[in-house]
């Protein structure tokens, strides 16, 4: 069994990959794949012709419709978003359709945008609220792609910032040691100056 564990970037293939990738589309020799299986890391899956592998990736981001994974032979395989249930949402108007995008995005749906619906992983309960509001629901098949983050870049910005901080605290640490060393040399000295005035007196 072939084990993928190489995400590849469509606009850097070969020109041998992509024949490799276009022989394949002529085969239809894919692998599907349900939203909830490319959010995971590792798997085993079969191929349109019945093939059995195992993908096991970095843990990264999900798995877009369209990408190509390698093994370590240099065989490649890529990737279908596969139609699968979905409720698909629907308006009298743009503006009905913008609030059902909102209040889904409020309750962190993962959530597909087209130009004229909306598309959610099935929910009873998310359904009758849009129903409520006058949108326009239904059951149907498609491949699911939801809208990924938009502050992923920021949200590791941060992470490095605060790393930094824990680098002063470390800066701070250190002049403490410096403050007390000179404190200690500090009181030998008054010790030794009592020690010749008690010569001294004794005289």
């Amino acid at each position: 069994m072939n084990i993928y564990t190489q995400r590849l970037d469509l606009s850097t293939l070969s020109a041998e990959q992509q024949a490799i990738i276009d022989r394949q589309k002529q085969a239809e020799n894919f692998l599907y794949l349900d939203f909830d299986t490319r959010q995971r890391s590792r798997f085993k899956a079969e191929t349109q012709h019945q093939d059995t592998i195992g993908v096991d990736l970095p843990r990264t981001e999900t798995i877009k419709n369209g990408s190509v994974l390698a093994d370590h032979q240099g065989n490649l395989i890529q990737i279908i978003a596969a139609k699968q249930a979905l409720i698909e949402v629907t308006a009298d108007n743009g503006f009905d359709l913008m609030k059902g995008a909102y209040h889904l995005g409020n309750r962190h749906v993962p959530l597909m945008l087209t130009p004229n619906a909306l598309y959610f992983e099935p929910d009873h309960v998310l359904e009758a609220m849009l129903n409520q509001l006058g949108l326009h629901t239904q059951a149907v098949q498609a491949p699911f792609e939801p809208e990924t983050g938009a502050y992923k870049g920021e949200h590791g910005g941060h992470s490095h910032s605060h790393s930094h901080n824990r680098d002063h605290s470390h800066s701070h640490e250190h002049s403490g040691n410096h403050q007390h060393n000179h404190s200690d040399a500090h009181s030998h000295s008054h010790s030794h100056s009592r020690s010749r005035n008690h010569e001294h007196t004794h005289d």
